[in-house]
């Protein structure tokens, strides 16, 4: 991928972590020449999408999805829709990750690498990499509280309970990809199920019968995590938390605050007043 792509801010360097904000232009539609990162990162999207290419898995990177980078493993990147993306990239030290994962994530042996190439995470968890992220740049947040939160976000990440594995054959896999990539050409639009189905090629029930078999949750309630998680991401660019809930395709403001305490535990003007005005 091209250095000119790319932003890339420090947010977090320590002894055991250290965060960066990669943003990336999305320049290149199709598959980038190979490429493989030096060591072996979490990565958490928080905004846009990607494909990232591995071998002959592909995996749609978006906000309800932790990706895996391990070391010296090659891969590709292309943007399939215009906007670009936006993400965390996490590194932890090797005893740190071996501590807190549970065995059946990681490879046997040495080095360290991951057994997937991504997980599902849940609400929790998004609501960490928010946190870390709009802490870190408005220095709200020292270190010794963004790295106990850095751990928080690992353990539930990779956790058996709050995280899932998405289970199918490789085909299912890629309808539900081609799904989650429709519904990311706009997370304000009011999709009905046929017109998504139209979009993938099946039909409405073959389309909720997959859906649910590979993610484990209706493909509605995916949708609806999606929204939230851009909510975490653009609460600080709206002043009129109503207008943001209409924009991502909430009915109405007591639609939208009552989705977002339901995920995250708090109202969307507490989470506000929590990560951006300490």
């Amino acid at each position: 991928m091209a250095v000119s792509q790319l932003s890339v801010q420090p947010l977090l360097e320590s002894e055991s972590v250290a965060l960066r904000d990669v943003v990336c232009g999305g320049e290149c539609k199709h598959e980038s020449t190979e490429e493989c990162a030096e060591l072996t990162y979490l990565v958490f999207p928080y905004r846009g999408v990607y494909v990232r290419h591995l071998g002959g898995d592909d995996a749609v990177a978006e906000a309800n999805q932790v990706l895996f980078f391990n070391a010296d493993e090659g891969y590709r990147v292309s943007h399939p829709l215009v906007g670009g993306d936006a993400c965390l990239s996490l590194w932890v030290t090797e005893p740190v990750v071996r501590e807190l994962a549970p065995k059946t994530q990681l490879r046997e042996g040495a080095p360290l690498a991951f057994r997937r190439q991504r997980l599902r995470i849940d609400a929790r968890a998004q609501v960490l990499v928010a946190l870390l992220r709009h802490g870190l740049r408005r220095k709200a947040v020292d270190t010794l509280q963004a790295e106990t939160l850095v751990l928080t976000l690992v353990r539930r990440s990779l956790g058996e309970r709050t995280s899932h594995a998405a289970g199918a054959s490789a085909g299912r896999q890629k309808l539900v990809d081609r799904a989650k990539l429709a519904l990311s050409t706009d997370l304000g639009r009011r999709w009905t199920l046929a017109e998504i189905a139209r979009e993938v090629g099946v039909s409405p029930v073959y389309l909720t019968q997959v859906f649910q078999q590979v993610e484990a949750m209706p493909l509605y309630r995916y949708q609806l995590h999606l929204r939230l998680a851009r909510a975490l991401d653009l609460l600080g660019q709206y002043d009129d938390l109503t207008a943001l809930g209409l924009d991502l395709g909430f009915s109405s403001h007591s639609h939208f605050s009552a989705a977002f305490q339901q995920a995250f535990g708090r109202t969307p003007s507490e989470f506000r007043q929590a990560a951006l005005h300490r």
